[in-house]
């Protein structure tokens, strides 16, 4: 199986990218996020036209989140089902060949003095007790992946020093990690085919050119899952070219033994 996540930053911009994609990089679950875009309006029929069914958690202009997928799509669930998801619409569940797929934006957090910033604890607290309990229920086969605004360690950014004291790498929200972690969940690092493995550059100041980035979407599968991987990768080159998202996709690379 081949697992992408992306935060496309609106998918009515990203549209005509989308679609193109699609067929280069044959994922079989797409995890989307930062949609934008609501429910009725998401390009079900076009995606359906390249074998894709749809999942979306969208609410129109801000937010967003969908999983796309070409082997199967049941049971698909929205939100922490908890006080947090006053927030947006920031978490998509469904089953696909047997791997429960969550697709998941974590708030940004903004400052460290902003009142945002107790909000991402507290969603990402919400996050932990949901993949507990799934856990609990005996469902082994899980997939978290996605925009989760956290670069993990100062090698999962270009500077640590330009990032002092901001959001993103603050040690409670990269101790909120570590909690998903204790889970029993693991984080698989992607390669980069060029640079370091960011997955994340500022459209300003010509960040992606110069290499200015972070590591900021994350996959995080399950032991027999982790177990599973064969590849993982950055795709740079949709990054690249006119109108593109901020981010590029991380696709993963599953063996049989993932089902």
């Amino acid at each position: 199986m081949r697992l992408a996540t992306w935060n496309v930053n609106s998918l009515a911009a990203r549209l005509p990218r989308l679609p193109a994609w699609l067929p280069e990089a044959h994922p079989d679950v797409l995890c989307l996020q930062e949609t934008k875009i609501a429910d009725a309006a998401f390009p079900r029929a076009e995606l359906g036209r390249l074998g894709y069914r749809v999942a979306s958690h969208g609410g129109g202009r801000w937010n967003g989140v969908a999983v796309v997928s070409r082997v199967g799509l049941e049971r698909p669930a929205c939100g922490l089902d908890a006080a947090e998801d006053v927030h947006g619409c920031r978490l998509l569940a469904a089953t696909c060949a047997g791997i429960r797929v969550h697709s998941v934006y974590v708030p940004n957090g903004r400052s460290l003095d902003n009142p945002h910033y107790a909000f991402k604890l507290a969603w990402l607290a919400s996050l932990r007790d949901a993949l507990a309990a799934e856990l609990r229920a005996g469902r082994d086969r899980l997939a978290v992946c996605g925009d989760f605004n956290i670069a993990p360690t100062d090698e999962d950014v270009w500077d640590p020093a330009e990032f002092a004291g901001s959001t993103h790498v603050s040690e409670p929200e990269r101790a909120a990690y570590r909690e998903l972690l204790a889970l029993g969940l693991r984080d698989v690092p992607p390669r980069a085919l060029k640079g370091r493995p960011f997955t994340y550059w500022d459209y300003r100041a010509g960040a992606f050119h110069k290499g200015m980035g972070m590591r900021i979407d994350l996959t995080l599968l399950s032991p027999a899952l982790a177990a599973a991987v064969r590849d993982a990768y950055v795709d740079r080159d949709a990054r690249k070219g006119t109108a593109p998202s901020d981010h590029a996709p991380v696709v993963v690379d599953l063996g049989p033994a993932a089902g």
